[in-house]
């Protein structure tokens, strides 16, 4: 099947109950057993079932083995939201002495998380770009993991999944991805070496804006090195599945990010229009990313440009998709915001992957952590506006954004 065949025909979506074409939802906290012998032999992993929706949900479990059958994947864990997916990844690795190698072009939030880790002991090295000559020069003994985004969010570096791969598996290192800004409908990071592919399903899986979540998917081929992940020591047992269960039996139940029932119904709904809309968004991105650049005073970012230093990964990883973020720099900080304010379609808001099209002042939001020179290392100025286009029709983009940049002039008080 193709993409958009298997998102309504596949393995899972044929399997709910009583024939329905959507799971249902299990908006319950616990359980019932008819017997106590029972209940134990599902919280000692011995019988199939659920006990509590903490550490697990039939609603949940129907999201989660459709995003791993999308992504080709051994399993998957659903979470309460993005960063509490990356935090629970990472975690499952990592303790106190441990490094992580992170590309410096990431989303806010994220490098928020690593300044938190390094209260931990977990300390982060940043590589200027997530190359694998980088990686290769960064890679140590305490290095756990290297993680990057499959398309950087709002820098638009695409990551060269194979070489950064390459090298981090000959150093005994895997690979996790956050691929939020790509989806499975542009790119299957674990087709192209990751081994683990995380996601925001807030963005583009749900597509509504109507719900905060985030899943894992392990990939379950990495050939884990016990004595180098101390962290997974206790679950070696397990081999190449020892990620997923001490994921799921160990941090994620024990922190408690798990994702609600009707979050996992909504997304279920969202799932089944990904292909579509993303046909759309990509259509809509680039062709505004087009117009915009040949608008004197405006320099866009957009993978697929000419002349843009990812076009050819992403003619090579990304099935010459430019995914459905663009960003542009105004020339200076109060022009961008008139900009902004002069939209009539873009809504001013903060998420990415909506239907609608969203815009955004990285630097005065997303990035109000981070120094000056850390928002550089990721992309990020002071004139920047970032755009996450939606399924609005392309032409009345274009005249919106052309308006609101050419009515926006370069004086302070126009």
């Amino acid at each position: 099947m193709k993409f958009n065949t298997k998102l309504i025909h596949g393995k899972v979506v044929s399997g709910y109950a009583d024939g329905a074409i959507l799971p249902p939802v299990a908006q319950a906290a616990a359980f019932r057993y008819e017997s106590m012998e029972d209940l134990e032999g599902v919280f000692q992993h011995r019988k199939k079932g659920y006990a509590y929706s903490r550490i697990g949900n039939p609603t949940l479990t129907a999201f989660e083995q459709r995003i791993n059958e999308l992504e080709g994947g051994f399993s998957a864990i659903s979470c309460s939201s993005g960063m509490a997916a990356i935090s629970a990844a990472l975690l499952t690795v990592c303790e106190s002495g441990d490094e992580i190698i992170a590309g410096n072009g990431l989303y806010g939030g994220t490098i928020d998380l690593f300044r938190d880790l390094e209260k931990l002991g977990i300390h982060t090295v940043f590589a200027d770009h997530l190359t694998a000559e980088a990686v290769g020069g960064l890679i140590g003994e305490r290095t756990k993991v290297v993680f990057g985004e499959l398309i950087s969010n709002p820098s638009l570096r695409v990551m060269d999944i194979p070489g950064v791969s390459n090298i981090a598996h000959e150093a005994g290192i895997p690979l996790f991805v956050d691929s939020t800004t790509a989806t499975p409908y542009i790119a299957r990071p674990l087709s192209l070496g990751a081994d683990v592919v995380i996601h925001s399903t807030s963005k583009y899986l749900n597509g509504g804006g109507n719900a905060i979540g985030g899943i894992i998917v392990d990939g379950g081929r990495f050939a884990w090195d016990f004595n180098r992940h101390r962290a997974l020591m206790e679950f070696r047992k397990y081999g190449k599945a020892a990620f997923t269960i001490r994921l799921r039996t160990d941090i994620w139940e024990n922190f408690g990010g798990c994702m609600a029932p009707v979050t996992a119904f909504l997304n279920c709904i969202g799932l089944d229009t990904l292909g579509l809309r993303m046909e759309r968004i990509c259509f809509n991105a680039e062709r505004l990313a087009q117009a915009l650049d040949r608008i004197p005073g405006i320099t866009v970012n957009y993978p697929t440009l000419p002349d843009r230093p990812c076009r050819e990964l992403a003619e090579k990883e990304l099935q010459g998709l430019g995914g459905g973020i663009l960003s542009f720099r105004a020339g200076s900080r109060e022009k961008a915001f008139r900009i902004i304010n002069r939209l009539k379609y873009a809504l001013i808001a903060s998420n990415i992957g909506d239907l609608r099209t969203l815009v955004i002042h990285p630097a005065s939001t997303l990035y109000i952590h981070s120094s000056r020179e850390k928002m550089e290392e990721a992309g990020v100025y002071d004139d920047m506006v970032r755009v996450s286009v939606g399924i609005e029709d392309a032409e009345d983009l274009i005249r919106d954004f052309t308006d609101a940049v050419s009515g926006a002039g370069d004086g302070v008080n126009q």
